[in-house]
């Protein structure tokens, strides 16, 4: 079976924006249509193999994605991979997903250019149960990678949140240094890394002691 070459058009105005909120997204339950030009019927799968999908977006839909995402640029995005059933009523994506981004450096601005490449997994669960983040003490989910099941299934949406995740939170030139700030009273010297390290003043008097015996 060839992979499914889908296109993303009409994807982005319904899923752009929800998939910077990360988890858990919010799944049509029983829409008639589907969400997107991307997403998979569920009742449509095949229950005896695999199905294959393969998302390559175009300049313009890179752009919209670069877009979302805070980035200065983004190129070289695919995503590829296999839904398939997981027991009796659950289903399992998994995918590659390739990407290379430009960030500004959080030191000097200048573009920081990331090669990401990574596994995805996904867990489409019929019998899922949703977090409530209303309680005081909320646990972490041993399966971080579960998602309530729904009538459809997005590779797309799901290619977006795992790239969003993978994003450097403060992307930094090899080079970059962050120049220390020492602000002290006019006529005083200030205070320097070496002096606030332990024992620097317990340095300082045996050096002044030694001074003294020579003297």
């Amino acid at each position: 079976m060839l992979p499914l070459a889908l296109n993303l058009l009409g994807f982005y105005p319904a899923y752009t924006n929800c998939a910077l909120r990360f988890k858990k997204r919010k799944h049509h339950i029983m829409s008639p249509t589907p969400p997107s030009a991307t997403s998979l019927r569920v009742a449509g799968l095949s229950q005896a193999a695999p199905t294959p999908f393969s998302l390559r977006p175009n300049a313009p839909e890179l752009r919209t994605i670069s877009k979302a995402l805070g980035l200065d640029g983004l190129r070289k995005l695919s995503f590829q991979g296999t839904i398939q059933p997981l027991g009796k009523s659950d289903w399992q994506l998994t995918g590659t997903l390739g990407a290379t981004v430009v960030q500004p450096c959080v030191v000097t601005l200048e573009p920081v250019v990331t090669r990401i490449d990574t596994n995805v997994v996904r867990t489409f669960q019929r019998d899922f149960e949703e977090i409530d983040a209303s309680e005081a003490e909320i646990e972490i989910p041993e399966d971080d990678t579960a998602e309530p099941l729904g009538a459809w299934i997005d590779p797309a949406a799901v290619m977006i949140e795992a790239l969003a995740l993978e994003l450097p939170e403060y992307p930094r030139k090899a080079d970059a240094a962050i120049e220390p700030v020492r602000v002290t009273e006019p006529g005083k010297t200030a205070m320097t890394d070496e002096d606030a390290r332990p024992f620097a003043g317990l340095a300082a008097l045996k050096a002044q002691l030694g001074k003294d015996e020579d003297n």
